[in-house]
C-alpha cells in the first residue's frame, strides 16, 4: 500500500469518526438533529476534501507517470479488502461500544474482566486509568480503551496471518505503478511512525499531555476508540512493506 493511499484512509476514518462523536455530543446537548446533521456534514465535507486535495498532491507528484490520475483508478480501487473490512467493523464497533454499550457497563462482571486483562496487559491502559482518576472521571471510558484494545490485537493478530499476501499484492502494484518511495523505505517510515505511536498509546505517554476537558470532547474518544485500531493498521502496513522489500526465496 502507498503512502497516499493509507494517508487517504486513514484521513477519512478518522474524520468521520470525529464527526460521529460531534454529532454525539451535540444530540447530548438537546441541539435539534436536523441543525446538528447539517452543520456537521458541512465541515467534515471540508474536512475531508481539504486532506484528499493533500494527498492527491502528495500521491501524484510520488508517482512516475504521466497519465493522468483518473486513468490509474480502478473500480477495484474503491472496494475494501478483507482487511480493510474487518478494520471499518472494528471501527464501528468501538464507535458503538463508545456511544450505547460503555456507559451502561461500568464495573459488571465480564466489563470489569476485560479491564483487569488489559490493565494488567497494556501500561497505556493503566496510565489511561490513572489520568481519569485524576480528573474524577470514568462514565465508561475505561472499558471502552479495553474493549477498542480488544479489537486492535484481534485485528493485528489476524491481519499478520496475512502478510505473505499483502506482501505480493504490494510487490504487483510496485510494478505496475513505480513509485518513488520503495517498499523497503516506507516500511522504515510506516514503522518510524509505529514506534512513535507505541511510545504515546502502548506506553501512554500521551495521557498526560491531555487536560481533563480533553476526555469530555472529542479529543478523548478519538485516543481511546480510534487511535489503537489505527496503529495496529499501522504495524501491519509496516511489516507488509517490509516483506515486500524482502528479497522473494
Amino acid at each position: 500500500m502507498g503512502i497516499a493511499r493509507l494517508l487517504a484512509k486513514g484521513w477519512i476514518i478518522f474524520c468521520l469518526f470525529a464527526t460521529a462523536h460531534a454529532l454525539r455530543i451535540e444530540l447530548m446537548s438537546g441541539l435539534p438533529v436536523g441543525n446538528a446533521l447539517t452543520t456537521l456534514s458541512i465541515c467534515a465535507g471540508l474536512f475531508i476534501a481539504m486532506g484528499l486535495l493533500f494527498v492527491g498532491g502528495f500521491g501524484a507528484s510520488a508517482v512516475h507517470s504521466v497519465s493522468p490520475i483518473l486513468a490509474r483508478m480502478k473500480l477495484h480501487h474503491l472496494i475494501p479488502g478483507f482487511n480493510e473490512g474487518v478494520f471499518i467493523v472494528f471501527v464501528i464497533l468501538s464507535f458503538l461500544n463508545q456511544a450505547l454499550v460503555a456507559p451502561e457497563v461500568i464495573n459488571r462482571g465480564g466489563a470489569g474482566a476485560l479491564e483487569n486483562a488489559i490493565y494488567f496487559l497494556m501500561p497505556g491502559q493503566r496510565a489511561l486509568v490513572d489520568a481519569l482518576e485524576a480528573c474524577t472521571m470514568d462514565g465508561g471510558r475505561v472499558y471502552a480503551a479495553a474493549f477498542t484494545w480488544l479489537l486492535a490485537i484481534i485485528y493485528l493478530a489476524s491481519a499478520s496471518s496475512r502478510l505473505r499476501l499483502a506482501a505480493g499484492l504490494i510487490r504487483l502494484e510496485q510494478g505496475d505503478r513505480p513509485q518513488l518511495l520503495g517498499p523497503t523505505l516506507r516500511a522504515f517510515l510506516f514503522g518510524t511512525v509505529a514506534v512513535v505511536g507505541i511510545q504515546f498509546l502502548c506506553v501512554g505517554s500521551a495521557y498526560s499531555w491531555l487536560n481533563c476537558s480533553a476526555f469530555a470532547d472529542i479529543t478523548g474518544p478519538l485516543l481511546i476508540g480510534l487511535a489503537p485500531l489505527m496503529l495496529a493498521y499501522l504495524i501491519v502496513a509496516a511489516l507488509a512493506s517490509l516483506l515486500a522489500g524482502a528479497p522473494e526465496k
